[in-house]
């Protein structure tokens, strides 16, 4: 890792903050630094306090332990089928394509949408990542009215014909005695699917080019009783090596005095999640159980991603 812990980016005015240390800091002083840093709608990775307490709560309640778990026999399923396929057509296949097949399917399966729809998410996840590279905001502004207009024509269907599934049931839910409004719905589907369709894709595709260069870490997988604390480990500092996730953004609610540097009130602050995990001063090489404490792929505090263990299974 290069640079100071924290340096201002010339390009918006925003601090980059790269440093572990620093990182972990920010992210857990969530009253100092907001996570209400976009003008849309964001449950409840976009919330603050109380509010963002409640609605937690609330999505928690979908991604308990013994629901994720309960999903485990379907995500193998569609691995398998994600691998017949490729070696269907010859055998070659790029990681992350089978990261996003997978991701897809895997996702539309847990919250029951329709397979005629994979196509399409597969076309949007690519029109992500390049509107997303692009970093112009009319190309981000158009692939997010895309999976808005996905979203609506999902929950439209299933209001004119009700289905048993992880949707219906978040649409015929309750929070803090109201219903949920059509925008919070579509936020918490957006942020269950569309910013992890593409995350998850890439985590696959790190985790499977990882183990194919690694042969010896295969070999010590397969011939061992690796308990699941093990792989998670194992997945998560792989992923700590090539972080996808690379950067959550946080805004200051008052001045304060940041490793030395004055940051005003109202300045936004980038946690560069994927610097942190590479700090010199905290990780040294690959070690799955030594390095477990201070992984912050999913994050921490507060705001630690809610999926992670469904994301990890």
């Amino acid at each position: 890792m290069s640079g100071c812990p924290v340096s201002i980016e010339k390009s918006n005015g925003a601090w980059m903050l790269r440093g572990h240390s620093i990182v972990r800091e920010v992210a857990l002083d969530d009253a100092t630094f907001s996570s209400r840093v976009s003008r849309f709608l964001q449950v409840p990775n976009g919330m603050d306090g109380a509010e963002h307490d409640d609605f937690r709560a609330l999505t928690d309640r979908y991604l308990t332990h013994e629901r994720v778990h309960a999903l485990e026999p379907m995500f193998t399923q569609v691995a398998e089928q994600v691998v017949a396929g490729a070696i269907d057509r010859g055998g070659a296949a790029d990681a992350v394509g089978l990261g996003a097949q997978f991701a897809v399917r895997a996702s539309s399966g847990w919250l029951g949408w329709p397979e005629s729809l994979e196509a399409e998410l597969l076309d949007w996840v690519r029109a992500n990542w390049e509107a997303t590279r692009s970093g112009e905001f009319a190309r981000t502004a158009a692939v997010a009215a895309w999976y808005n207009a996905i979203i609506a024509a999902l929950l439209n269907t299933r209001r004119n014909m009700p289905t048993d599934d992880v949707t219906s049931e978040l649409m015929n839910d309750t929070f803090l005695g109201r219903a949920l409004t059509e925008e919070e719905i579509t936020s918490i589907l957006r942020n269950w699917t569309g910013g992890d369709l593409g995350s998850m894709a890439l985590c696959v595709g790190v985790v499977l080019a990882y183990l194919a260069d690694h042969p010896d870490l295969q070999h010590q997988l397969r011939s061992q009783e690796v308990t699941t604390a093990r792989w998670h480990r194992v997945i998560n500092e792989i992923l700590r090596l090539d972080d996808p996730f690379v950067a959550n953004r946080r805004v200051a609610t008052r001045d304060v005095m940041l490793d030395g540097e004055q940051i005003s009130a109202g300045e936004r602050l980038h946690l560069n999640w994927t610097a942190a995990n590479l700090d010199p001063a905290v990780f040294d090489g690959f070690d799955p159980e030594g390095h477990a404490e201070d992984n912050l792929v999913y994050g921490i505090g507060r705001h630690v991603c809610p999926g992670r263990e469904l994301a990890t299974v």
